[in-house]
């Protein structure tokens, strides 16, 4: 049953002249994934609504939460998610605007569905890759944090966690959990930015459109694969990049690729991070398209780890120093993040 009650008259729930929110922040990795210990952060906020799957907040589901926000509301909007699986296929839709979910527990409040592109709806049709998303981003402004974005559907093709379309979105310390196109930054015209997030898979797991900047990430590499397939449109300035990143996983040595170009302009860089053993020497694959090679933009700096070292394709880019020290999430994707 849905409790519409507002929080500040929730005084068993939340108190106003103690507005704190305790939230367990997991440093990039994820506890279970790579040992990092965890980190107890409280963090000052009042949120707007609660969300509790046993009752005990204002609504039990994340939807329920989405549809009470005024349509194109201008201030931010602050939904905190208390432990538990919602087990959700949700969409935010455009005119949900400067929504911010916060999680109780990263590890412990998941977001979890199971479409995948070759399942049948209701009209025995099959999904798609777009249509197997667990959670829709539209609505401008979004934000996330602390919390698990999860396809289950296993390794049976494409299977996405979290599509975004919408601009100015923003992930920290987030899970994104997948196989096969985990995470979609569709966008043509958007801007993201992912902070200490981990997010994991085997083939094209983060893929796209959208400008999209991965900053102290964990990249979780599963069997072999592609790690990243971008499509970025001709003339855009940027594609995928990634920034102090660490690629790991349980892949076997030698087993992946950094990237491949989904569309013949696809761009990707990887700028200081460390590549674990399971990257190829070659770095990139052109996905059998050679014409692919003389548009697309895959470049590398400063990289660190058994596999940054060895022969690359011909066709990648060693970018300078000095054309390193423009990839910063501010020249990337606005003065937007100084704000936040």
């Amino acid at each position: 049953m849905r409790n519409s009650t507002p929080f500040h008259h929730k005084k068993n729930v939340w108190t106003m002249t103690k507005a704190f929110v305790t939230l367990i922040l997991l440093l990039p990795g994820g506890l279970q994934m790579s040992g990092q210990p965890t980190v107890e952060q409280v963090v000052p906020v009042a949120p707007d609504f609660i969300v509790a799957a046993d009752g005990s907040g204002d609504f039990r589901t994340i939807g329920e939460a989405f549809d009470a926000v005024p349509d194109f509301r201008k201030n931010r909007t602050t939904i905190l998610v208390r432990r538990g699986i919602y087990r959700e296929k949700l969409v935010l839709a455009t005119s949900k605007t400067n929504i911010t979910l916060l999680g109780e527990n990263r590890n412990e409040t998941v977001v979890t569905w199971n479409d995948f592109a070759q399942k049948k709806n209701r009209f025995g049709e099959e999904m798609g890759t777009t249509g197997s998303s667990t959670f829709f981003v539209f609505g401008e402004g979004f934000r996330a944090e602390n919390i698990t974005f999860e396809n289950s559907a296993g390794p049976v093709g494409q299977a996405v966690a979290v599509r975004v379309t919408a601009d100015r979105v923003m992930f920290t310390r987030c899970r994104f959990l997948g196989w096969q196109d985990t995470l979609y930054p569709q966008g043509e015209e958007s801007h993201q930015y992912y902070r200490e997030c981990y997010i994991e898979g085997s083939v094209d797991f983060i893929f796209g459109w959208a400008t999209a900047f991965f900053e102290n990430c964990t990249l979780y590499c599963k069997k072999g694969g592609y790690l990243t397939a971008p499509s970025t449109n001709e003339g855009r300035q940027h594609g995928l990049v990634f920034v102090g990143c660490t690629v790991t996983g349980d892949a076997p040595e030698a087993s992946f690729y950094l990237g491949r170009p989904w569309r013949p302009f696809g761009q990707a860089v990887f700028i200081g991070c460390h590549l674990g053993n399971l990257v190829k020497p070659e770095g990139w694959h052109n996905w059998d398209k050679p014409e692919a090679e003389k548009t697309a933009f895959f470049a590398e700096y400063g990289n660190t780890g058994p596999g940054a070292t060895g022969e690359r394709v011909p066709w990648m880019h060693l970018l300078s120093r000095e054309e390193a020290a423009e990839y910063t999430p501010q020249k990337i994707l606005g003065d937007w993040i100084e704000s936040e």
